[in-house]
């Protein structure tokens, strides 16, 4: 559905494109709180068990092992909230710094677009989708998922609505128009971008090298959970429309 853009004032056309929001440096301050307490305050039992109880796993959802007595930690509640407190953890300060990197620009754009509380819902929908992207091709593997990748991907996808249109942020702005409100391209009208479908090609492109590749993360030591990405990406471009508010309701510009 198309919509108006609304009308800003010209000073705040003199912001930087690199605003970040409240509730974005509030992720990312949960991500590194939770990396300090993880390294410096458990020890590596607790860890484990920390690990156990909010990481993303699918053997949690084998009934065999639940038959034979293997039962992991939370029981039926961590069956749901692993959804998407895996990504609230990382597995090193490499892990983090590079999600942060991405976060910060395409999270923001989303974000200051939104308002807090219907972007922390996305972020969340998102790294469930990426979740349930890993579940489903990887049945009862026993490997265990963290990161905010999948989310990151969602905003990435969901930012792509918008970050080309006419006065956006990542096309020539009009001095009336916050290039952060203007209209969202239709869903069925994506790939007739060239800019869009330029970059949803080399985006899938490059996490499909990471798969069939098997390329590792510099520094990780492990392989990286491309169907979660792929599972988020797909959530954010998909659903955009779900969370995206009426012209009249954007939120006020930081």
């Amino acid at each position: 559905m198309w919509v108006k853009p609304t009308v800003r004032t010209l000073s705040l056309q003199r912001e930087p494109l690199f605003n970040i929001p409240p509730v974005v440096t509030f992720l990312v301050a949960v991500f590194v709180v939770v990396h300090v307490v993880r390294l410096w305050l458990l020890t590596p039992a607790q860890d484990q068990y920390f690990i156990d109880l909010f990481a993303f796993i699918p053997a949690r959802y084998d009934n065999t092992s639940r038959l034979l007595g293997q039962i992991m930690p939370g029981g039926v509640g961590a069956d749901f909230w692993t959804f998407v407190t895996y990504s609230l953890i990382h597995a090193n300060w490499i892990h983090l710094g590079v999600n942060t990197i991405w976060f910060l620009p395409f999270g923001s754009a989303v974000a200051r677009r939104f308002g807090p509380a219907r972007f922390l819902t996305f972020f969340a929908v998102t790294a469930a989708a990426g979740a349930m992207a890993h579940l489903f091709t990887h049945g009862t593997d026993n490997t265990v998922v963290i990161g905010a990748s999948a989310a990151i991907s969602g905003t990435m996808a969901g930012a792509m609505r918008f970050a080309f249109q006419r006065g956006g942020p990542l096309s020539p702005r009009r001095e009336d128009v916050d290039p952060f409100h203007v209209p969202a391209i239709p869903l069925l009208f994506v790939l007739f971008d060239f800019r869009v479908f330029a970059f949803v090609i080399v985006w899938f492109g490059i996490n499909l090298l990471f798969g069939i590749g098997s390329i590792p993360v510099a520094g990780m030591g492990e392989m990286v959970a491309w169907q979660a990405h792929i599972g988020g990406f797909l959530a954010g471009l998909l659903l955009f429309s779900w969370f995206d508010p009426p012209a009249d309701e954007y939120p006020a510009p930081h």
